[in-house]
């Protein structure tokens, strides 16, 4: 086992319960709310959260960016845009880049925990082995080479994607 896998576990439930310093959403474009997880996460942290994000001025796929949790147990949100799935064009980069930018926002705020969801596997259509995969080698990458965040959280919303990381992470979840 690598030493980034010891700090990445799967976790199955409600992302936007979870007791971590920030939670990444998996927003659209332009990071005012919509359907899945981005909707949920917009519901529980309150209004505050949608008029910190028309400040922002959206966000282009691939890319992050940072705001206060609000009325979340987690003290951040992490937006970041996933590809929809169009057949595999630049779909795996710009996923990996969701992971990697949000990350770094992570590391540079020195946050200690960090949960995802599982980017761009509802609406947006990715693959969920493909997108599975992505993830824990964007994930462990990452960990290998920076200290922060100490610990992630990969959140399963369905039992299809918990068994994904599973198989992926044996004994993480």
């Amino acid at each position: 086992m690598s030493a980034g896998a010891r700090r990445l576990r799967v976790v199955y439930g409600d992302i936007t319960g979870l007791d971590v310093d920030a939670i990444v959403n998996a927003a659209n474009s332009t990071l005012l709310g919509g359907g899945g997880v981005d909707g949920t996460i917009h519901r529980a942290a309150g209004p505050e959260l949608l008029a910190e994000c028309r400040t922002l001025g959206g966000c282009p796929p691939g890319q992050s960016k940072l705001t206060r949790g609000y009325r979340l147990p987690a003290r951040w949100v992490i937006h970041t845009v996933g590809p929809i799935w169009r057949g595999g064009e630049r779909e795996d980069e710009l996923l990996a880049s969701c992971y990697r930018t949000a990350l770094a926002l992570a590391a540079d705020k020195h946050l200690a925990s960090v949960a995802f969801p599982a980017i761009s596997c509802g609406a947006y259509g990715f693959p969920i082995p493909r997108a599975c995969r992505i993830a824990v080698r964007e994930i462990e990458a990452f960990l290998a080479s920076s200290p922060h965040p100490a610990r992630v959280d990969l959140v399963a919303f369905d039992e299809v994607v918990r068994q994904e990381y599973a198989a992926l992470l044996p004994g993480s979840v």
